[in-house]
């Protein structure tokens, strides 16, 4: 698709992971390739960056990031839940015992 680019989770797409346009082209001029194959070759890999979708490590850290802060916010619901529902158990055992007090003395 003409202009179509790809960006990842991270926002940072393939063109903004460097790459020496002119130390590609003295290289392959180096290994013989005409100067005009050299450049197009150059060209072409440029511009193929822009459409591949690779995690880079900044993605990575960013991602690891985020699941840790998603994970300390469940941590503290589940530590609230748990101190929610101890409070309601404690008070149905306290419910229960007097209820049985009450009973037992109606009882004798």
């Amino acid at each position: 698709m003409p202009g179509a680019k790809l960006v990842p989770a991270g926002g940072l797409d393939m063109a903004s992971i460097p790459f020496d346009t002119l130390q590609f082209v003295k290289t392959l001029e180096a290994a013989g390739v005409p100067a005009p194959q050299a450049e197009a070759f150059s060209a072409a890999v440029r511009d193929s960056h822009a459409f591949v979708d690779v995690a880079i490590k900044r993605d990575i850290d960013d991602s690891r990031k985020e699941m840790e802060t998603r994970f300390e916010k469940m941590a503290a619901r589940f530590e609230e839940m748990e101190l929610r529902l101890t409070i309601k158990l404690g008070t149905i055992v306290v419910v229960a015992l007097g209820a049985f007090t009450a009973l037992s003395k109606f009882h004798f």
